[in-house]
């Protein structure tokens, strides 16, 4: 079955370069774009789309608003936010409205259909500098995020594998990059879940993230 997806952008061009780019992957259907936080809010829940690639900066209602919007209605709809912005305000209100990923507009396009399928998969993909930006702010300027994961008595494995989750990887690319079968991922994400006391990927970086 194809990845369903809904866009909320308000410039028309990328609108349109998003619309196309999204129904150009065979691997993906395109159930709407909409040119606000308005539009998509009335119509995104009845479409319920697998993810949301959603514009910050719009007009009226912002795109973090209605992130945590969708999130309280589709919580099983995963959300990557596209925009110019990396100052660290947004990012991390982006992330505490449920945002699952953090691109900026200037991603290739080849990386924007990795990360729809990474964050459908469970992953929380971002741009590189936003990866960087957001844990190593969330270490400075919130000690015990450190500790809440350390408390979990993580093994350095799991703890390698919880950073790739972070860093936007999906199952298969961790497993790869570990070098590693498949259930051994698994069985390490199974352990993860238990001691973080999450039941998903996506939970399990909130929680690294927070």
């Amino acid at each position: 079955m194809p990845i369903t997806v809904a866009i909320v952008e308000d410039e028309p061009p990328l609108l349109e370069m998003l619309t196309r780019l999204v129904s150009s992957a065979p691997q993906f259907r395109l159930l709407g774009g909409f040119p606000n936080g308005e539009a998509g809010l009335a119509a995104i829940p009845r479409l319920a789309p697998d993810v949301v690639i959603m514009d910050l900066q719009l007009p009226g209602m912002s795109g973090i608003e209605c992130t945590a919007r969708l999130r309280q209605v589709l919580p099983k709809t995963q959300i990557i936010v596209f925009t110019v912005f990396m100052d660290s305000d947004r990012i991390f209100k982006a992330l505490s409205a449920g945002a699952c990923g953090y691109l900026l507009k200037r991603t290739p396009r080849a990386e924007m259909i990795t990360a729809i399928e990474q964050v459908f998969q469970g992953g929380a993909p971002m741009s590189a500098e936003i990866a960087e930006k957001v844990i190593a702010l969330l270490h400075q300027s919130n000690p015990s995020t450190s500790q809440t994961v350390a408390d979990a008595q993580l093994t350095f494995r799991e703890e390698e594998v919880l950073k790739a989750l972070a860093d936007g990887l999906g199952t298969k690319a961790i497993s790869v990059k570990l070098d590693v079968s498949l259930e051994t991922v698994r069985f390490h994400l199974k352990n993860i879940y238990q001691k973080l006391h999450v039941r998903s990927q996506t939970e399990a970086v909130r929680k690294y993230l927070k």
